[in-house]
């Protein structure tokens, strides 16, 4: 919904609140639902009201819980029956700096202050065990927003007694739990009120008079920022960039202009703007997004203009380029299927709105930002939340080269007549084995983010899969594949608990990037291996049907399994009996971890 998109009018989402509710409640979209525990040390339902209208608007059909007024650490530490039963799957802490009780006081010594600020992590880090302990879900706590006045003026910063100086301590130790903890996630608003403006951000009046721990008018923004975390944590996040390059990677027409006459650099205000921005997708690019291009263009001349000697992107930093004549969303779709990812995983950067209504209005699940003015390009992407970070593997740092490695096995498939001879050529090796824990970050991160290879769509926290990593009575298999182009990281999960002598697949993904290598006929080898080691004599696999694992509808029964009932709404159930069977893949070399 084009009104809930940065940069959003925060008073034009306070005042339509209920005619944008009930338009996102009844817009006929599919949506997950997940469960808020909302603990709240100020007043929270104005906050819970837009987050839901973000929540909803990325996929998310939230239900809350909301603790009675500054009830947080109660219900933290002394769950009522209530939210014992309403099992939240995530838990926000939405505490600020009006929750601080023990400030530093100018008669106090170093020690004092230290005793202080122990005693306020100590209040924290109780709450957040005992979240843990009680609920086995993911906690989001916000960090604290400088304090609304200085005592001693800049000297605040620094002085131990210094309300800003200790504000900062916290923050500081806050970040450092959440280092040290999975499933912990901060709710920077210590940059939102900087960022909002801190003067209105803590309006005394809005505290005295409501117990709103901020002004009315920032409620948008942080809801935002907050539901942008729920949003990550539930693998609902963008993947990839389209980009234009006229006017948006760079100034000017380059067939036009030539190269020499676009805009990049640091010649002027406008050309440094320009590779600024590139600078920072090159930033971007790092933390796993997929940069491509979408240009109405020579393809010659783009290549020409992204080789330009002050531009801080090179051809090779693109995964996919399309320059060309053909209309933008054709090329995107085009992008989508030769990525494996769907169409509503990419946001396309344009700076002509009539491309970008074009596309909204043709690839509906496509986000296209505002891009008015070069001096905002940044902004508008890096504030729209759509690549928000809650978790980071090795494998997202080489992201961009798995694909890029994609394409040479695509260029190499097309020398091949017969299949098999060019997956033989792939020189293929696998490792598929019990998880390890260094993996356990990317294994969840794919169990979220895993939409079209996925038989029934269950989503962990990281919480949950530290319960199936210990529980004796799963079967668990990771699959990491490489070849002769290099390493795909880990691109198949999958989970299945012990019934007696059958064993129910929880879970089976794998990552659309290695489709059509036959690494799910060397999963299913390895899993008759481990069950059979363990006197399994049946496994029984679930087909759950979504609006996007179609492709996977056939899956058991290319298999072997035999169909053992289905439902009304398209779920399918089989079996595969043990006994007989014979391994399937026989272009993978498969090892295990010993290996």
């Amino acid at each position: 919904m084009r009104e809930l998109q940065y940069p959003f009018d925060p008073g034009e989402i306070i005042r339509k609140r209920k005619s944008l509710l009930k338009a996102l409640k009844g817009d006929g979209s599919a949506r997950i639902e997940k469960k808020i525990a909302v603990l709240g040390g100020s007043t929270t339902s104005d906050i819970v009201k837009t987050m839901e209208l973000f929540l909803l608007d990325s996929g998310i059909a939230p239900v809350f819980y909301q603790s009675e007024y500054g009830q947080y650490f109660q219900d933290a530490m002394f769950p009522s029956e209530e939210l014992l039963a309403f099992a939240p799957d995530i838990v926000f802490v939405h505490t600020t700096g009006r929750n601080i009780t023990a400030w530093p006081q100018m008669t106090d010594s170093p020690q004092q202050v230290q005793e202080k600020l122990e005693g306020e992590l100590a209040k924290f880090r109780a709450m957040w065990q005992s979240v843990e302990e009680k609920f086995h879900c993911p906690v989001i706590q916000n960090n604290f927003e400088k304090p609304f006045f200085r005592l001693l003026g800049s000297r605040d910063a620094w002085d131990y007694r210094g309300r800003v100086n200790f504000t900062a301590r916290l923050n500081q130790a806050f970040g450092e739990y959440a280092q040290d903890h999975t499933g912990f996630y901060i709710n920077d608003v210590d940059y939102l009120s900087a960022d909002f403006g801190l003067r209105q951000w803590s309006d005394p009046a809005y505290w005295n008079m409501y117990k709103y721990a901020m002004c009315f008018e920032a409620i948008p923004a942080f809801a935002f920022s907050a539901a942008n975390i729920v949003k990550s944590i539930f693998g609902r996040n963008k993947k990839a960039l389209a980009l234009d390059l006229d006017n948006t990677l760079w100034g000017g027409v380059v067939g036009d202009d030539g190269v020499d006459g676009i805009e990049i650099g640091q010649e002027t205000g406008v050309s440094q703007s320009y590779y600024e921005f590139q600078s920072y997708l090159k930033q971007l690019k790092t933390t796993g997004i997929l940069l491509t291009v979408c240009s109405k263009n020579d393809e010659e001349n783009a290549i020409a203009g992204l080789n330009h000697p002050e531009g801080a992107l090179r051809p090779e930093d693109f995964v996919v380029i399309k320059a060309n004549w053909e209309n933008k969303d054709r090329n995107i779709g085009e992008t989508a299927a030769q990525l494996n990812i769907l169409p509503e995983s990419i946001v396309f950067a344009d700076d002509n709105p009539a491309e970008r209504e074009i596309v909204r209005a043709q690839l509906p699940g496509v986000i296209a930002p505002e891009m008015e003015g070069v001096e905002n390009y940044i902004a508008n992407i890096d504030r729209g939340g759509y690549f928000e970070v809650t978790t980071f593997s090795e494998d997202d740092l080489k992201r961009n080269e798995m694909y890029q490695a994609n394409a040479m096995r695509a260029a190499q498939r097309a020398s091949f007549g017969d299949y098999r001879e060019y997956l033989l050529s792939l020189d293929m090796k696998a490792v598929i084995d019990d998880f390890v824990r260094v993996y356990l970050t990317r294994i969840t991160q794919l169990t979220n983010k895993s939409n079209q290879f996925n038989l029934t769509t269950r989503r962990y926290t990281t919480e949950e899969m530290e319960q199936v990593f210990n529980g004796e009575e799963y079967i668990r298999l990771y699959g990491k594949l490489v070849d002769k182009f290099g390493d795909n990281g880990v691109v198949s999960v999958v989970i299945g608990k012990r019934d007696g002598r059958a064993l129910d697949i929880e879970l089976w993904l794998m990552s659309c990037r290695v489709l059509k290598r036959d690494m799910e006929l060397a999963m299913l080898d390895r899993l008759v291996e481990k069950c059979r080691a363990v006197g399994i004599e049946v496994i029984r696999g679930h087909y759950y049907p979504t609006a996007k694992n179609s492709m996977v509808k056939g899956l058991y029964e290319s298999f072997g399994f035999e169909k053992t009932g289905e439902e009304e709404n398209g779920s399918t159930h089989w079996a595969l009996k043990i006994q007989g069977y014979e391994n399937k893949c026989s272009v993978i070399e498969i090892k295990g971890n010993e290996n």
